[in-house]
């Protein structure tokens, strides 16, 4: 929901074509079952922590880290910054050009990617073992001395705020945006998380630089490994790549928040074809004893695609919408329950109303024993698909660190989901879908509701 993704275009080389070619399949490779898995947690020499899964079939590390801050560490005035710098890191570093830099990773087939969150910014890193040193040499640039040169960052910035624009245009995004900003007004989740027009004109290189020295810190610094590395190798790359950050991140204080309660309603026009809604109310923390129940109930209510309720009732029975759905999502600072749909205009206020009712009903009722053993045999047979490649086994496992799980978490998950019993169901049920405190945004054009109009 908050993940902002940019087109990016560059010159296509012949030789990083047969260099994808020899890595793709190794990317795709199926993997160990989950429940097979040795997890290792590792220290450096220089006492950098990482969870370490040795895989020696293929010649492949995938490699994913955090640094815990996100675009909630963006300054005022300057929403967007952590954005910005996800696009500015591999634009040249050290005495490579930007040019020059992206011509190296695309000749060892090295991928590097960076994403920022409301919590978190991330790295992704992927090499063959035959080019690691030097993968591992362009990583460090990238993190330690990245070049902000003048050309890249305008050409940048350009890509952004076009992208932005684009962003104002589309109505799930704008829907979505204006959820947060009126669930958590005055709190850094309210902010725009990628900016607006005005704060990313407003970013320096200065700026840039400023982000990456307060947040690339080890102290916030988590790290999965996963492939063809030993223990003694991994230690030596992390101390090569983080080894010089600085101890401590200097983050901005992030209070605890709760959506806003009592239930709310925010039309903005749009002249769009259909209307959009995004819906949604507190829910409860990851490390809640009651977020896993919390978990399959939405399964059942709008996680599971047709076999869930909300399209059930939305979708089949009545025509309604295309796509209807819900999801739980934990942050760092918060969690909520949230969902959309999109309909057409005269049809959005039935759509929301069959979605308060069933959330009511399963309030006060509960699942069916039948609808609570199958989200459940479903979350359970499904749960090995998310370890079946070397990348997906890093973001899962760093997951898990994040939110400070042990490597144990894997060998339960699926059992605590099967200890959970249909009281369990009903219990939750009553304590997370507050359908009265529902919080809506709508965009669209209004049909016989009071607008709120406010452009795109």
């Amino acid at each position: 929901m908050d993940r902002f993704f940019r087109s990016r275009a560059r010159p296509f080389r012949l030789g990083a074509f047969f260099a994808f070619a020899l890595l793709a399949p190794l990317l795709l490779a199926p993997f160990r079952p989950a429940h097979a898995m040795e997890i290792k947690v590792i220290t450096s020499p220089g006492g950098i922590k990482a969870w370490l899964v040795e895989a020696h079939e293929n010649p492949l590390l995938a490699m994913r880290f955090s640094f815990e801050g996100g675009n909630s560490q963006d300054p005022e005035g300057k929403e967007g910054v952590a954005n910005f710098l996800t696009a500015m890191l591999d634009e040249g570093a050290g005495d490579l050009t930007s040019s020059v830099f992206q011509e190296e990773m695309d000749t060892i087939a090295m991928r590097l990617r960076f994403e920022d969150s409301r919590d978190a910014f991330y790295g992704s890193f992927q090499t063959l073992t035959e080019y690691r040193d030097q993968a591992v040499n362009l990583l460090k640039l990238a993190l330690t001395k990245p070049r902000f040169d003048e050309d890249a960052v305008e050409r940048i910035r350009a890509q952004i705020r076009a992208n932005l624009v684009y962003s104002d245009r589309d109505p799930e995004r704008v829907a979505s945006k204006e959820w947060f900003a009126t669930a958590f007004s005055g709190h850094s989740y309210g902010r725009a998380a990628h900016g607006t027009d005005a704060t990313i004109a407003a970013v320096t290189r200065e700026d840039l630089e400023a982000y990456r020295k307060r947040i690339f810190a080890r102290s916030n610094l988590r790290i999965v490994a996963v492939g063809d590395i030993t223990e003694a190798d991994l230690g030596k790359l992390l101390d090569e790549v983080f080894g010089d950050l600085p101890e401590k991140a200097d983050l901005f204080p992030v209070p605890m928040a709760e959506p806003v309660t009592g239930g709310t309603e925010r039309w903005i026009e749009m002249d769009v074809p259909q209307s959009v809604a995004v819906f949604g109310f507190g829910a409860m923390p990851r490390k809640d004893p009651d977020f896993l129940a919390a978990f399959v109930l939405n399964q059942l209510i709008g996680g599971g695609g047709f076999a869930s309720r909300l399209m059930e009732e939305v979708r089949e029975k009545r025509g309604l919408a295309y796509s209807v759905y819900s999801y739980i999502q934990p942050f760092r600072h918060t969690s909520v329950f949230s969902g959309g749909v999109a309909t057409r205009a005269d049809a959005i206020n039935q759509s929301l109303d069959l979605i308060r009712g069933e959330l009511k009903h399963v309030a006060e009722n509960g699942p069916t024993e039948q609808e609570w053993k199958n989200a459940k045999d479903y979350l359970i047979g499904s749960y090995a698909l998310r370890f079946d490649s070397n990348a997906k086994i890093a973001t899962q496992l760093l997951g898990l660190l994040e939110d400070d799980f042990g490597p144990d978490y894997i060998e339960n998950r699926n059992k605590m989901i099967e200890a959970l019993t249909i009281d369990d169901a009903k219990r939750v049920a009553k304590r997370l879908l507050k359908a009265d405190d529902l919080i809506i945004t709508i965009v669209g054009q209004p049909q016989g509701a009071a607008s709120d109009s406010k452009g795109g």
